[in-house]
């Protein structure tokens, strides 16, 4: 199980390679929004989301020898370039298993990285885990999580101490931090983090209407399952449910889900572009939407919210800002 420990380790092992992203506001933002809205957008990250931390943090961990044979890792895109990134850094080999409706782009860039992809059909119900545990085994390789990884939650958390420090330079010690969800690696991550750091400061997951199984778990108290895996534009976290690991932290450290549309996505990713000069995919827009959209739900002066990613393609990118370009 991920700790604060682990956090504190996974961060000396990044230093000097994952950037420390800012923390962005804008009065504009504020004026929609009703409150303070302070973002931090891991859209700047390398790779263009916060899923570098947790695969640096999870190939670094590797002893040297087990790292030499190669990981594998299955993703939509933003695990598979942070996994990819950090095999090339390390000089081992990668193998990515992508689902084939994925982005062109996040499967475009996962191979310039250097990994071999190879795809698998989400949309017709093949198992990945079943195709990922198949190559893991022929090819003697380490499986990297996106989300129900010890190693991988560690780096995530990283975002959370930084949070907690730069909020508390701002002058922000209460309130709630909004987090694009998954399968909750990223939420638990600066869960854990702030309830070290930042006690004030509670993590709330953010995911699309719909997909919301996370929300719906914590409601529950138990672990629920998404009807289908397709179907929406927030590809970057479209999960089957919370994870084992995960599920456990979120359900004691975080407050109620919010779910968003894909409108308010869009919304936001226009907003984000306007008002913060910072491209969000769908995804990676989900928390920014709820705490522009969702005010009611949302408690304090001030909210902060992850702009999660920013591995946009560029048709998807268009239709925010023709739908949305000139709003408010």
């Amino acid at each position: 199980m991920s700790n604060i420990e682990m956090i504190r380790a996974a961060a000396l092992r990044l230093e000097g390679h994952a950037r420390r992203t800012p923390m962005l506001g804008s009065p504009f933002l504020d004026e929609i929004a009703g409150r303070r809205v302070l973002v931090k957008p891991e859209c700047l990250q390398h790779t263009g989301s916060f899923k570098y931390r947790g695969g640096r943090s999870a190939v670094s961990a590797l002893d040297t020898d087990v790292r030499a044979r190669g990981v594998i890792a299955y993703s939509s895109g933003n695990h598979a370039q942070g996994v990819a990134l950090a095999a090339r850094e390390f000089g081992v080999p990668a193998v990515i298993i992508m689902p084939a409706d994925a982005p062109r782009m996040k499967i475009d860039n996962t191979r310039a990285l250097g990994a071999e992809v190879v795809l698998y059909d989400r949309v017709g119900g093949e198992d990945r885990e079943a195709l990922g545990d198949r190559l893991k085994a022929e090819r003697n390789l380490t499986l990297i999580r996106p989300y129900d990884e010890p190693q991988v939650i560690a780096g995530q958390g990283t975002t959370g101490l930084e949070i907690a420090a730069q909020a508390a330079e701002m002058g922000v010690t209460q309130g709630d931090v909004l987090v694009c969800c998954g399968g909750g690696g990223l939420t638990a991550g600066i869960a854990l983090a702030l309830e070290a750091d930042a006690s004030g400061l509670r993590a709330r997951p953010c995911e699309p209407q719909g997909f919301d199984d996370t929300k719906r778990s914590l409601a529950s108290g138990r672990i629920e399952t998404n009807d289908t895996q397709s179907g929406n534009i927030c590809d970057a976290i479209l999960t089957p449910s919370p994870g084992q690991i995960t599920f456990p932290i979120l359900s004691r450290l975080c407050g109620p889900g919010i779910a968003v549309s894909e409108d308010e996505c869009l919304h936001a990713m226009a907003l984000a572009f306007q008002r913060l000069k910072v491209v969000a995919e769908p995804g990676g827009a989900v928390a920014l939407a709820a705490a522009l959209f969702h005010r009611d739900e949302i408690e304090g002066d001030a909210v902060i919210c992850t702009i999660s990613g920013g591995n946009v393609d560029a048709e998807v990118f268009q239709r925010a800002l023709t739908l949305h370009g000139g709003a408010a």
